[in-house]
């Protein structure tokens, strides 16, 4: 029985626009909206007493279907560089990824817990579709279960190829996190987009499907849209996992329409980000001129969203 779920949605177009058309106030969405601004009320995050993720955070990872070596590549590199690091590729290079999850560390200081340490304890790989190519929520659950029984703690990260459809996938979100067994066991569910909607679900590396529209989209960092794409969820789901795991952690709003660490700031990568502009990021001038924020532990660069910093109430992006 699944006990809390925590979905990135897209939103409806036209009443965001209707919204933004009637009013100057920002509006709190509670999701990762993929081409507009959050601006937070002025309060932080609430801790609801609950139970957070703390310490040693194991990853058990399900590859579901068809992922090319240099697409685990970029994800595992991004899962491995949360943890604080001091790497010598590294040293010159800021801000680092792990820099952007001190946030996380920092609220789990605010709530006297223990700074995380997160590593990938396992990998299966599902190449054969066990459930198919169209999965429904009940299927992703039973798609956890697949970690070995010694390590049924941490995170269990279902990921799904290009050519997974997963229900609600594009229609009303690009991923979740989740629990069962109680208050014991969190899960996450993040797919490759690039085939279905890469405008909801990769953005800003593809042009959106709605809304205010960019020149030209930015050049994915790995040169991979879909995987890129792919980062930008995993890093608000991972994050909220870890402050929200069974939905009494630290969030914004009522239980049920929780806005999380990163959800609150969806939309702002750098400074200046409005409406269909991502802000101010970095771009790789050596490499195929990809937009970044942040680099990794092996010097990958990546593009993560904001978080709401709890020491000002207001999104910070790294660059």
């Amino acid at each position: 029985m699944t006990t809390s779920s925590h979905i990135i949605t897209k939103t409806t177009t036209f009443l965001i626009l209707l919204l933004l058309f009637l009013s100057s106030f920002s509006i709190c969405l509670g999701t990762r909206t993929l081409n507009s601004l959050y601006k937070p009320p002025p309060n932080l995050l609430k801790y609801h007493n609950g139970p957070l993720l703390e310490g040693n955070i194991p990853i058990s990872i399900l590859w579901y279907g068809n992922f090319k070596p240099s697409q685990k590549s970029i994800l595992i590199d991004f899962i491995l560089s949360l943890t604080p690091f001091h790497h010598p590729h590294t040293s010159n290079r800021a801000p680092t990824l792990s820099q952007w999850w001190k946030t996380v560390d920092d609220l789990l200081a605010m709530a006297g817990k223990a700074k995380t340490h997160i590593f990938i304890s396992e990998q299966t790989t599902d190449i054969h579709y066990s459930l198919g190519k169209h999965l429904n929520k009940s299927q992703i659950e039973r798609l956890t279960t697949k970690r070995a029984k010694t390590t049924k703690e941490g995170i269990m990260l279902v990921l799904t190829s290009e050519d997974v459809a997963v229900e609600g996938f594009c229609m009303s979100h690009c991923g979740y996190h989740s629990s069962y067994s109680g208050e014991k066991e969190a899960y996450i569910w993040v797919g490759n987009s690039v085939n279905q909607c890469p405008g909801q679900c990769a953005w800003p590396f593809h042009q959106p499907l709605y809304g205010p529209q960019m020149a030209t989209p930015l050049v994915s960092p790995n040169g991979d849209v879909g995987v890129d794409g792919m980062v930008i969820n995993l890093a608000t789901l991972i994050a909220g996992t870890v402050t929200d795991p069974f939905g009494r952690g630290y969030f914004q709003g009522e239980e049920g329409g929780e806005v999380e660490v990163v959800a609150a700031c969806s939309g702002v990568f750098g400074k200046g980000a409005f409406s269909g502009y991502t802000g101010e990021v970095l771009v790789d001038k050596t490499g195929n001129g990809g937009s970044y924020n942040v680099v990794g532990l092996t010097g990958r660069k990546f593009l993560v969203p904001a978080m709401l910093d709890p020491s000002t109430s207001s999104c910070s992006p790294m660059v």
